[in-house]
């Protein structure tokens, strides 16, 4: 959590000054990773691609601390609010540290800021005669003497058929209809169990139909003008359409706010009227000076990231409690919401620990950076989206692995290769006579890159994030077409000028993928400006004319002559065997896997009862475990096969065999294969350009007529093998990627031993079935895009 411990920044006279917040996360648990994208990682995107643009920006955030949740849980966990809160927000500012969410402040709703800012509001709207006084029945618990909120009233549930008979006095667990405390049948204090009686008790509301012309003009003139998102637009304008009503804006509560006004001298604000005002607080906590930000809206602009649920507070009762004041605040000019993120098809739940927590995201294996992909690129903008185990894998292996970090670290490892194979680390010195402009390739992707620059601006700055990092990953796209069709490896033994403005061309674009993606993956970038070995002190700006300028021409992004550091692989892969164990180990709630932890713990320790111990001889304990464990490495399965998705850059015939074929074949490797092919008299040259395929990569390197084959690419043949065809994955597999088979997992060997007939064992169950699908016995060949096929042949043989 980067916090800026230097001089507060104020607005700046002529400069774009930005306010950004995030819904302030309730103290009360710790965040899932719904929260997370919902509002505080959402907000950081945008905080940072601010700052790339150069604007004047401040990110203000903290944690909601008052209110009935923060008692309850009090209750539960025995001990006071304020230890509930300070234990929490420790925690809360753990995971957004680990998360490297970039607030410039970070504060708390129990603060002595707060008070004054919220009771300074209050005053002011009471002053102003917006508020009325009403008296409303309430369950009163006489042996706490006190009246009880929602969430301290617990009974059966009305409705027929449920009758859930812990149901909370603000809704039911069991069939998750909203209740109120009076609807309950037998309730009862949360706390001493007593039965609680209705009781007369006086409250303040914000009278919200008197402040609806003022509303209104607002949300007209700043909708259109702050490019609301949709879904904010429709959830106010519900709101309005149903008729406004005034709002309660008091509780019978210790922990809050206290309400300055003799007559409810013993009551606070409710949540939901002092947790907006936690902005403004949390800003005076930042600078006295606040003011300049908050009370100034010709010149500050502000943004305000929410999941859907917190939409009508801001766009409906906070702005009405400003425009109350009769001050002239800075109201929200932009609103961006989320829908919901789900967990494996089904809800992420605080209160039942369902789904993956911001400090299991921390304790996993999988590093930020793919958490934060991950999140972005299924960040639910319009519409509710699942987090699923699968879809993080297939995001990670092909979309960062295979895309974007194999793309930088061609680039890098052979611009680092020892000269005579490469440049020495250096990056090199294009000849006077050799231009980007007169390169067709380098000139393609140059105005590639400028139109995507172009997007990716127009993108973020209406706030559409998950577009703006998918038009950067097609930056990272075109890099890796770049190298292929230059064919880079060829063009530095036959044409060392034209090579160096090639690899001068691709550092750049590394370069500028480092620096368009670090709003979304910030630890990426300082991994790729360390390989670059560039201070990121230097980084790009996207507000300076000869910056942008300079994008647009990629061989001119970074200098020849600078030396670069030592490469290494960005990303590692997500193997299915780690996959598995996330999924079972996330399965269920928080309170399902403490048993299962328990049980395992038991499992373990009855096993090492039983485990036999060396009788001090030297001979072993009496067990199978070996003689299986060495069966069990002479067992010959399909996952022993390494089969990859493969493009066929170039195919030729043979010089010295009128039969095959020699393609050169890119399998996600730095250098293309090389594969010698028998299928001449099947398959026209020119329907082998540029195909995808599937290759099996670990035979043994075998010499076909005076040139060594280094893979074999499969194809089906029908009973007589007049007919052939090549076995294809979908169109939109990635290059590189391995295919497998569903339910069955295991690493292939590195290189297959032909004495044990490995291939020759497994080969004979590979077939291509009635619907064309190519299978191992019954099992598809698949990809993380779909299963491989063949033309025409059904239940042919596949070798």
């Amino acid at each position: 959590m980067t916090e800026d411990h230097k001089s507060p920044k104020l607005p700046v006279e002529g400069k774009r000054n930005i306010l950004i917040t995030s819904a302030l996360p309730y103290v009360n648990n710790v965040p899932h990773l719904g929260n997370i994208i919902g509002c505080v990682l959402s907000a950081d995107v945008f905080a940072r691609y601010c700052r790339l643009r150069g604007y004047n920006v401040i990110y203000m955030c903290g944690t909601d601390e008052y209110g009935t949740a923060t008692e309850t849980k009090a209750l539960e966990e025995n001990c006071s609010p304020k230890q509930i809160c300070d234990k929490y927000h420790a925690i809360h500012k753990e995971v957004y540290d680990w998360f490297n969410i970039s607030f410039d402040k970070f504060g708390r709703t129990s603060s002595p800021e707060q008070t004054e800012a919220c009771q300074s509001i209050f005053k002011k709207i009471f002053d102003n005669k917006w508020l009325s006084e009403r008296t409303v029945e309430q369950l009163y618990c006489d042996t706490c003497e006190r009246f009880l909120a929602d969430r301290l009233v617990e009974g059966t549930c009305p409705t027929p058929g449920c009758e859930y008979d812990s149901a909370r006095g603000d809704q039911c667990d069991k069939c998750g209809k909203l209740l109120n405390p009076t609807e309950l049948k037998n309730p009862r204090c949360k706390v001493c169990k007593s039965s609680p009686r209705l009781r007369d008790t006086d409250h303040l509301f914000l009278e919200l139909p008197l402040l609806k012309d003022k509303l209104e003009q607002y949300i007209n003139k700043m909708s259109v003008d702050g490019s609301w998102s949709q879904n904010a637009i429709q959830i106010t304008n519900a709101w309005l359409r149903n008729g406004l009503e005034r709002r309660c804006i008091t509780r019978d509560l210790k922990w809050g706010v206290p309400v300055p006004h003799e007559k409810y001298s013993n009551k606070v604000f409710y949540v939901w009227f002092d947790a907006p005002i936690g902005y403004i607080s949390i800003t005076a906590c930042y600078t006295p000076d606040w003011e300049k930000w908050w009370k100034n809206p010709e010149n500050v602009e502000l943004f305000q990231f929410m999941g859907k649920d917190n939409v009508p507070f801001h766009t409906v009762i906070f702005p009405s409690t400003l425009l109350g004041t009769g001050e002239n605040w800075t109201l929200m000019k932009t609103i961006s919401v989320t829908e919901y993120l789900k967990y494996e098809s089904g809800k992420f739940s605080k209160s039942n620990g369902i789904g993956v927590f911001g400090n299991d995201a921390k304790d996993t294996n999988i590093p930020v950076e793919v958490w934060r992909y991950y999140l972005l690129t299924n960040r639910p903008e319009v519409s509710d989206t699942d987090f699923t185990w699968p879809d993080l894998q297939a995001k990670l292996n092909s979309e960062l692995l295979n895309n974007l970090g194999n793309f930088i670290n061609r680039v890098l490892s052979f611009i680092a290769k020892p000269a005579g194979q490469g440049y020495n680390s250096i990056i090199p010195t294009v000849a006077d006579d050799v231009s980007g402009d007169s390169h067709d390739l380098t000139k393609k992707l140059a105005d590639k890159v400028s139109a995507y620059l172009d997007q990716y601006i127009e993108a973020m700055e209406k706030v559409k994030l998950k577009q703006g990092l998918k038009i950067a990953m097609s930056i990272s796209g075109e890099g890796n077409a770049y190298l292929q069709e230059t064919a880079f490896w060829r063009l530095y033994k036959e044409n060392q000028p034209l090579c160096a403005l090639v690899m001068k061309t691709a550092a750049g674009i590394a370069y500028l993928l480092a620096c368009l993606l670090e709003p979304f993956m910030p630890s990426f970038t300082l991994e790729v400006f360390k390989q670059l070995n560039l201070s990121v002190e230097t980084h790009l700006s996207l507000s300076d004319d000869k910056d942008v300028d300079r994008v647009r021409r990629p061989w001119d992004i970074l200098s020849a002559g600078h030396k670069i550091g030592a490469p290494k692989p960005l990303f590692r892969e997500l193997k299915d065997e780690e996959l598995e164990f996330y999924k079972n180990k996330f399965a269920g709630s928080q309170a399902d896997r403490v048993v299962r932890a328990e049980a395992e713990a038991e499992n373990v320790a009855e096993q090492l009862k039983k485990t036999k111990v060396s009788d001090g001889k030297g001979k072993k304990k009496s067990s199978n475990e070996t003689k299986n464990k060495a069966a069990a490495e002479q067992d010959i399965t399909i996952t022993r096969l390494d089969i990859r998705v493969g493009l066929i850059k170039k195919a030729e015939k043979h010089p010295d065999a009128d039969s095959l074929y020699v393609e050169e074949i890119d399998v996600g490797e730095e250098q293309p294969r090389t594969v010698v092919s028998g299928l001449v008299k099947y398959i026209p040259v020119d329907e082998m350009q540029n195909r995808k395929v599937c290759v099996l990569c670990n035979l043994k390197p075998a010499a076909m007529r005076g040139i060594k084959s280094q893979a074999m690419v499969l194809a089906a043949s029908n009973d007589d093998h007049t007919k052939v065809e090549l076995v294809e994955p979908p169109s939109s597999a990635c290059v590189g990627e391995r295919i497998t088979f569903p339910g069955h997992e295991g690493n292939p060997d590195e290189l297959l031993n032909p004495k044990k007939k490995v291939w020759e064992t497994l080969q004979v169950d590979l077939h291509s079935n009635e619907e064309l699908v190519a299978c191992y016995k019954n099992i598809p060949l698949t990809t993380s895009a779909g299963v491989c096929k063949v033309s025409s042949i059904s239940c042919g043989s596949i070798r």
